[in-house]
């Protein structure tokens, strides 16, 4: 009996013995991607305001080279928009400095963005042909729902360079014993910001769940998704979260293009949705423990600031070095300026607009003034006639730090888009408004701003109020000619001097307000433009004045003694009036039609009410009186 008692233990033992090695054999796998997106061409630092500065990508190489030692068989990936937003990127088409940088710091792969394709499908190709030709190494660039258009005329030549470059869908990727699929996906509100893409946008979730099959059977165990589709606060709108719902088996999107910053991840259908912010600002480090049943676990998310407390890698300090040596001697050249030229100084910030907040802004009004000094100062024959300048919040990319103020930093601000030169930089154009289509623009901050924060305007030769509280499309109160008691007139012509993209937007006012507000932009005779290059200012010598140049030569006219005071406030001059009062004679003052027939309306609804509460206790007081009569009786 008593050698029966030890056979319980004797089983437990052999037990133990048989089930561990099957459990050695089932032991969590653990994947760190190592992310970015949106990087924007920024290869240099970034002024904080504060005497210090975001971004680098010499910084960002050693924040790189300290994850690495920590996780050997990380990945490195970028979910795209790594082009446009700095001096270097007027290099992009001859040089492929982004992507021939990227793959000094040792990126595995990356999505492709909207800002791949400000130079066209002929300037991506241009780009992919120039690292090609570079024999460096590069990323693997992967587009799996974004081909070349089969109406484009250069179709074929765009292939060809992608084709050269090994454009994939997806691609298998193995690390540390483990098989990585890895595909990448452009966004329908990316693909409506490339009008000049010539591609054609394909379905993201029927292209996705194809990569997934595909990568699956293919031998993918981890699946990662590069996204240039974003999220945003509005589910309906946050395209990575709906991708995740609807497709499945991915594992992890790296979600660029709406410059999120996520300080945890997203988590939906069980993919992980990362972001780790624009402009090189941030390293995104996630690391997912996991079984080949398909159990996920989040084991740690960073986002690692790239700053002053990092040093600079050397060997990429000096590849920026020659990049801007480049630039210095070709884009530069023509308009007389070095890189690091100081332009003026100022003494005080001025910020860049806070989106979705409506009012002036310094930076914006700054802007405006430029291009209306370049039309007297820059542009060859310009015409004698009232005019009024114009930006947008969407056009203007980089704030101005207190301190002295460089070339580059002038092109941060105004660092979009591509000429008919095509170089970099949109070109100013002129066109004409009736003075009731200007109150109409006025209009367009007034009311698109709150639903399109992009849309809101800065101006120069023109004031306007307006009152939050009004109706939508008849909040503007009052529009002058700036600094005069002049009111604009309906009937007269004014010149309006904005960018290309400005420009071009213009004539999408009636779709973007119901068909209730329309700007026609016009020739000086009145008749419609049908040809915006027709339009484009140009200096003595038939060049293109872009607006980043138009910028950088204003604050050069302030010469040593730095800019001037008024744009000292970060809200602007007052030029434009933003009130947000209820008094109720602001309200209803100066109506126009369609404020009428909401104001109608709303009288009409108001009066129905009434109208319905006392019918409502008519009808308690007869059913009251009514019972107890019957009771009487």
């Amino acid at each position: 009996m008593k050698r029966l008692r030890h056979i319980p233990l004797f089983l437990l033992v052999v037990l133990l013995l048989v089930l561990l090695p099957a459990s050695a054999a089932a032991k969590d796998h653990s994947t760190t991607v190592l992310f970015t997106h949106d990087l924007h061409s920024h290869f240099l630092p970034q002024p904080d305001g504060e005497g210090g500065g975001s971004g680098g990508y010499a910084r960002l190489k050693t924040a790189l080279d300290r994850e690495r030692r920590a996780h050997p068989d990380a990945l490195t990936l970028d979910g795209g928009d790594f082009s446009v937003g700095s001096l270097i990127q007027t290099l992009y088409t001859t040089q492929g400095a982004e992507l021939r940088t990227m793959g000094a710091l040792g990126y595995d792969a990356a999505a492709v963005g909207n800002h791949e394709f400000d130079h066209g499908g002929t300037g991506f190709a241009q780009m992919l042909h120039a690292v090609m030709s570079s024999g460096e190494k590069a990323p693997a660039l992967l587009m799996a729902n974004y081909k070349p258009a089969a109406d484009s005329p250069d179709q074929l030549d765009i292939q060809r360079a992608m084709a050269a470059y090994d454009v994939q869908d997806h691609m298998l990727l193995e690390r540390g014993g483990i098989v990585y699929g890895i595909f990448g996906l452009m966004g329908e509100d990316a693909h409506a910001c490339a009008p000049s893409s010539g591609f054609a946008l394909g379905d993201m979730v029927s292209n996705a769940q194809r990569c997934v099959d595909d990568l699956r059977e293919q031998g993918a165990q981890f699946i990662i998704c590069l996204s240039h589709a974003g999220t945003h606060e509005k589910k309906k709108l946050s395209e990575d979260e709906r991708l995740a719902e609807k497709v499945e088996g991915i594992d992890l999107i790296v979600s660029g293009h709406t410059h999120t910053t996520l300080e945890e991840p997203i988590l939906v259908n069980g993919t992980y949705i990362v972001s780790a912010g624009p402009y090189c600002q941030a390293l995104g480090s996630i690391t997912i423990d996991w079984t080949e049943g398909g159990g996920k676990v989040l084991a740690d998310y960073r986002l690692i600031p790239i700053d002053e407390a990092l040093p600079e890698d050397q060997d990429i300090a000096r590849l920026v070095e020659r990049w801007k040596g480049l630039v210095g001697g070709t884009y530069l050249g023509r308009y007389g300026l070095t890189y690091d030229q100081v332009l003026t100084r100022t003494d005080f910030d001025l910020p860049a607009p806070v989106s979705g907040v409506q009012s002036g802004n310094a930076l914006g009004e700054l802007a405006a003034d430029a291009f209306l000094w370049a039309t007297g100062h820059l542009e060859a024959d310009s015409p004698d006639v009232q005019t009024v300048a114009v930006t947008a919040d969407g056009v203007l990319r980089a704030p101005l730090a207190k301190g002295e103020i460089t070339t580059s930093m002038a092109f941060d601000v105004l660092s979009m888009g591509v000429g008919s030169d095509g170089t970099s930089g949109f070109p100013l154009v002129g066109v004409y408004l009736t003075g009731k289509e200007l109150k109409a623009a006025a209009e367009v901050d007034a009311s698109v701003t709150p639903l399109m924060p992009a849309a809101q305007l800065y101006m120069a030769g023109m004031d306007y109020s307006f009152n939050t509280h009004r109706v939508f499309f008849n909040r503007v109160t009052d529009c002058r000619i700036q600094n005069s008691a002049d009111q604009v007139e309906d009937d007269q012509l004014y010149r309006v001097v904005t960018g290309m993209y400005s420009a071009q937007m213009l004539g999408t006012v009636k779709s973007k307000s119901m068909g209730l507000l329309s700007l026609e932009p016009k020739m000086a005779d009145g008749s419609p433009v049908t040809d915006f290059e027709a339009c484009i200012l140009r200096d003595e010598n038939g060049n293109e004045i872009k607006e980043w140049y138009a910028l950088a030569a204003y604050l050069q006219s302030f010469g040593e003694e730095g800019l001037s005071p008024r744009y000292s406030h970060p809200n602007g001059d007052g030029r434009k009036h933003v009130s947000r009062s209820w008094d109720p004679i602001e309200l209803v003052t100066g109506l126009n039609w369609i404020g009428t027939a909401a104001l109608l309306l709303l009288t009409g609804a108001a009066a129905l009410a009434v109208w319905l509460v006392r019918w409502a206790r008519a009808a308690k007081r007869r059913r009251r009186y009514g019972g107890i009569r019957r009771k009487k009786w």
